[in-house]
């Protein structure tokens, strides 16, 4: 070894009696260079063994967008925010403009997409064109940005991220209100120097009531629902929430609409396997509520739907063998015992259920 050698040198010079001055200083040198060696060879060692962890660690791959499956790519997306342009509720599918590039996006919602409208859950149907949103977005077969899982409003995001507009200056003669966009605590601070446009139209909230623009105050802190004018980046207001309660009264609102949604159409899924007259399903976030209330020996309705979710065939009854836990898709599982077989039903086919009355 290299380390041995070193020393056998210094060993080599003693024996051949050169002045202890000589061997004095060859002893630090050879000293010197061992523990150099040392640790530039454990350096070296550490690197290469670095090196070839990194190669051989297995690189994970990309999920696509899989019909008849719940899969939400998030390791390749895109969150963008957008101003809704078209829509079509028969084919699920429509377009909105990019805010950032101006770039105009066509897209087509999985069946299992998240519509988050008014802070809570909604439906393809509530979003308003013209409306603000994020939109995310995944790539197709061609590589294009075309599937998406869930459009965002802009009141479930800053509801959801406790986020607020900071309310900077205040224009009432042109009824710009500038504001930073931060935390709740101003721990974050997302964005500065951004400002709301408010018009005739505009409504304002306050303890759940109507207010007025001139009941906004410097320092107030503001949710807003905007939409934009067709090219650039512009918030032009809705709805202005002077206060929680009134975005709440809100939500409040929108919840009832989609329990009275899932109570006459039912709650949507996949249907994954068909043994005999047992049936697994993967239920989707968008009636979680629905299927919360569902426990084993409960008797059920369940249908054949298409990929606009719209029902297809006639309902056959069954009774709830299990209910899984929620996954973290926000989908969960379901185990059904029909009492007779049914037209229409096919694996990773689009299926609504409901409880029997």
């Amino acid at each position: 070894m290299v380390f041995d050698y070193l020393f056998i040198l210094e060993s080599y010079f003693l024996l051949t009696n050169f002045c202890p001055l000589f061997h004095f200083c060859l002893h630090l040198v050879l000293l010197f260079m061992n523990r150099f060696i040392k640790h530039s060879f454990f350096l070296l060692l550490s690197f290469m063994l670095f090196l070839f962890a990194e190669s051989e660690e297995p690189k994970k791959p990309i999920r696509v967008i899989t019909q008849g499956q719940v899969i939400v790519p998030t390791e390749k997306m895109r969150r963008i925010w957008g101003e809704l342009i078209s829509v079509d509720l028969e084919t699920r599918t429509g377009s909105f403009r990019a805010e950032s590039e101006d770039k105009v996006y066509p897209f087509a919602a999985m069946p299992y997409a998240e519509m988050l409208h008014h802070a809570t859950k909604g439906d393809l149907s509530d979003f308003i064109i013209g409306e603000r949103a994020i939109f995310r977005m995944h790539l197709n077969e061609a590589g294009k940005w075309y599937w998406l899982t869930y459009i965002q409003d802009e009141m479930n995001m800053l509801n959801g991220h406790k986020e607020y507009y900071f309310v900077e200056t205040i224009d009432e003669s042109s009824g710009r209100i500038g504001f930073t966009w931060a935390r709740g605590d101003k721990s974050f601070i997302r964005e500065k120097g951004l400002s709301l446009e408010t018009n005739s139209e505009t409504q304002y909230w306050k303890d759940g009531k109507p207010a007025k623009f001139s009941d906004i105050k410097l320092g107030d802190r503001l949710r807003a629902k905007t939409h934009g004018r067709g090219k650039g980046r512009s918030r032009i207001c809705w709805h202005v929430f002077l206060d929680e309660m009134s975005l709440l009264k809100f939500r409040t609102r929108q919840i009832a609409v989609q329990d009275e949604r899932l109570a006459k159409d039912g709650a949507i899924g996949y249907l994954d396997l068909i043994k005999g007259l047992e049936m697994n399903f993967t239920m989707f976030g968008s009636g979680i509520g629905l299927v919360e209330q569902l426990k084993s020996g409960m008797k059920v309705l369940v249908a054949p739907a298409g990929n606009n979710l719209k029902q297809t065939g006639e309902s056959v009854s069954g009774t709830v063998v299990a209910v899984g836990r929620a996954g973290h898709t926000h989908t969960r599982p379901l185990t059904l015992k029909l009492d007779a077989s049914g037209k229409g039903f096919f694996e990773k086919g689009v299926v609504r259920i409901w409880p029997a009355k």
